[in-house]
């Protein structure tokens, strides 16, 4: 069994190394997450079987979903969130919502909780996959930066809402209740350690003092948290990157309150345990899952799932840009475009949301590989076409 785990550790790792290097080479046109991805096809079941999803590497793979939606979390400004960007943001999402469930209906010719499926997994934003991109291009402090974070939070949030409710075996009220219950809870879970730190003054500064030692205490609490709350919601049988989520978006208000400083380096530390194995590991596994074989045989439906996600999401994000003032800042018409494409790119929450539909028998394995693929190719392909877009005016 120990064998097993590491030869399929050891290929998943041998992954994580190559796959930087083909992003560099390519200089970043093909980003880190997409050579995961692929290589996670190439040495999966589905192709040479050198890797397998042992329940050890299963486990893995749940932690780095977590610590991916945890840092989706720490990015996310909630201000920006309650502020009339942000409600702009909400609305332009529920109206791709309605959209990508027509579409669904259509496509699927009518399949109710398959077309649910469908239209939240065509609106997400994968707002983590897209940070990166962000932070090399120097966008990140831009109103196009800004708008661009505010679209992914909700694009982020919104759609495992959506999952907790429309796709629970739970009947609505009883989920939305359940939501609720997880909203306060993860509120507790967060308030009970700061408060004692509050009380007992000399506690706190020991472990802010620590932090930076080898007992790395700020970062412990953290993941501590994570955990809770990943917990919580496998308890409750809601997706854990609510939990992550949520768990981000609550330690970053916390550590903000207490010192902003000190919230940007226990991000980085997070960012190097997550993106040094645990999050590699999610992006190699969800391709691992993905048999290319019949998603080529299916390849209209792939092309198709990409133009939706693109009709759906990006089209309506620009037109409520054009057409309405968001208070996003943004007048360039190449910048509405290159929001509407960031806001597009979509990937952990498809690989989320199909991965429950199909164990729920909602939709095949098939259609799950097919919509993962697809996007796989908005992350490859949007944010690509939108920095060049971008670049234009520059080379003019």
């Amino acid at each position: 069994m120990l064998v097993e785990n590491l030869l399929s550790m050891w290929w998943i790792a041998l992954a994580a190394v190559l796959a930087p290097i083909l992003a560099l080479a390519t200089r970043r046109a093909v980003p880190d997450v997409v050579w995961l991805l692929a290589f996670g096809v190439v040495i999966g079941p589905h192709a040479l079987g050198l890797a397998e999803s042992t329940e050890a590497v299963e486990f893995l793979r749940e932690l780095g979903i977590g610590f991916l939606f945890l840092l989706a979390g720490f990015e996310v400004s909630t201000s920006d969130m309650r502020g009339r960007q942000g409600r702009h943001a909400a609305l332009t999402w529920l109206i791709c919502a309605l959209l990508g469930v027509g579409a669904g209906l259509l496509l699927l010719h009518g399949q109710g909780q398959a077309a649910i499926v469908f239209g939240i997994a065509s609106t997400s934003t994968a707002l983590g996959t897209l940070l990166p991109i962000l932070k090399d291009s120097g966008a990140m402090g831009s109103p196009l930066g800004r708008a661009v974070m505010v679209h992914g939070a909700f694009g982020e949030l919104l759609p495992i809402v959506a999952m907790s409710l429309l796709l629970s075996t739970r009947g609505t009220w009883q989920a939305a209740l359940v939501l609720v219950f997880f909203a306060l809870a993860a509120v507790a879970t967060v308030a009970l350690p700061a408060r004692i730190f509050r009380r007992i003054p000399m506690l706190g500064r020991a472990f802010g003092g620590a932090s930076n030692s080898t007992m790395q205490t700020t970062v412990r609490i953290t993941v501590w948290v994570l955990v809770t709350l990943m917990l919580l919601t496998a308890v409750l049988e809601l997706d854990v990157a609510l939990g992550a989520f949520a768990a981000g978006l609550l330690i970053k208000a916390a550590l903000t309150a207490a010192s902003p400083i000190h919230a940007e380096e226990v991000m980085h530390k997070i960012e190097i345990v997550g993106f040094s194995l645990l999050i590699p590991v999610f992006f190699v596994t969800s391709g691992m899952s993905i048999d290319l074989g019949a998603v080529l045989a299916r390849w209209p439906l792939l092309l198709g799932f990409v133009a939706v996600i693109a009709l759906v999401r990006g089209v309506p994000v620009v037109l409520r840009e054009v057409l309405t003032t968001t208070g996003s800042g943004i007048e360039s018409p190449r910048e509405r475009v290159a929001l509407g494409l960031y806001a597009a790119t979509g990937l952990p929450i498809i690989v989320a949301v199909t991965q429950i539909a199909a164990s729920s028998g909602l939709i095949s394995t098939t259609m799950a590989s097919v919509m993962v693929t697809g996007g796989a190719v908005t992350v490859l392909l949007f944010p690509l076409l939108a920095t060049r877009l971008l670049a234009r005016p520059a080379q003019g």
